[in-house]
């Protein structure tokens, strides 16, 4: 038995005319009824009664309509649905990103690829940068958020935004008043800072910062979140370096200043270049389209308590 079969009975049911079904169906009415004549003997039960002037459907045959419409909606649920995902209509997009992205970037990209491809589902992966690399080439990820990092050959990177780093720093605290910071004004602070195994871009850009001005700098604790880093910093354990996304969101007891020729961070959408998912292709085109002011160009210098 096939869905052929099962289209023939339903022609047969909905006309209860040889002739008219076999004409809906494009046939003859031979092997129209030879067909039926057929399912009927696959099954080993009797769909129709027939009579020189009437087709009737027996009890079994209207069980056997009822289920044969549903086989085959479900059937063309499947054939569309298969269509749509091979166009990236439709499927599963795995996406990672970096916390601190979180708070702007991946709303605004999740938001804008939702009403493009509303039957598609964004299954979301908060991780640190270290990881990221590993989950995409380990078939994890579909594509990720995170910072430029090395050129990677099974990867293929295009650009989201240009983040700097900013000094976040204890309301209250004497660099708090100050609109602008330079390396030495923090040689004597105790500072908190992601460490290289979480965030290996993001601590060489701090470590490259006090290290042009000659300045080794002290760090006390290296918590793996950014958040972490903002809580602590709250509770006065120390001042934190972090990417200036991190300070769109305003934090009691926290105080954001600006750093003087403040390093930055490119922020970039990673991708495997051997993927085969189609979902990927219109986030991609998002990403590229996407109209939004560098990070590094939006001072801060307002305070947030």
């Amino acid at each position: 038995m096939d869905s052929r079969q099962m289209r023939y009975f339903v022609a047969l049911a909905e006309t209860l005319h040889f002739g008219r079904a076999a004409a809906r169906l494009h046939m003859t009415q031979p092997p129209f009824s030879r067909q039926i004549a057929n399912l009927e003997r696959e099954l080993g039960v009797q769909l129709v009664e027939r009579s020189s002037r009437h087709v009737t459907l027996t009890q079994a045959g209207e069980r056997f309509l009822a289920d044969s419409r549903a086989v085959l909606a479900r059937f063309e649920d499947a054939c569309r649905d298969a269509r749509l995902v091979a166009e990236g209509q439709k499927g599963e997009l795995r996406l990672g990103f970096m916390m601190h992205a979180a708070h702007r970037i991946v709303p605004q990209i999740v938001s804008s690829y939702a009403r493009l491809r509303p039957e598609i589902r964004v299954v979301l992966l908060e991780t640190t940068p270290a990881e990221i690399e590993h989950r995409l080439l380990g078939g994890e990820l579909d594509a990720a958020i995170t910072f430029a990092g090395r050129p990677f050959p099974r990867l293929r990177t295009v650009p989201v935004i240009t983040d700097h780093l900013c000094l976040i720093v204890p309301s209250g605290h004497p660099l708090a008043g100050r609109d602008s910071i330079v390396p030495h004004d923090l040689e004597t602070e105790e500072l908190i800072a992601a460490p290289a195994t979480v965030a290996p871009i993001l601590r060489e850009a701090i470590a490259g910062y006090f290290e042009k001005a000659g300045i080794v700098p002290r760090f006390r604790y290296e918590p793996q979140l950014q958040h972490t880093i903002v809580r602590l910093v709250a509770a006065r354990l120390g001042v934190g370096l972090v990417p200036a996304s991190i300070c769109d969101e305003a934090v009691v007891d926290v105080v954001p200043r600006a750093l003087v020729a403040a390093p930055t961070l490119k922020v970039v959408l990673s991708v495997p270049v051997d993927s085969d998912n189609p979902a990927i292709a219109p986030l991609i085109d998002i990403v590229r389209d996407r109209k939004e002011p560098a990070a590094a160009e939006r001072p801060v210098t307002r305070s947030r308590r």
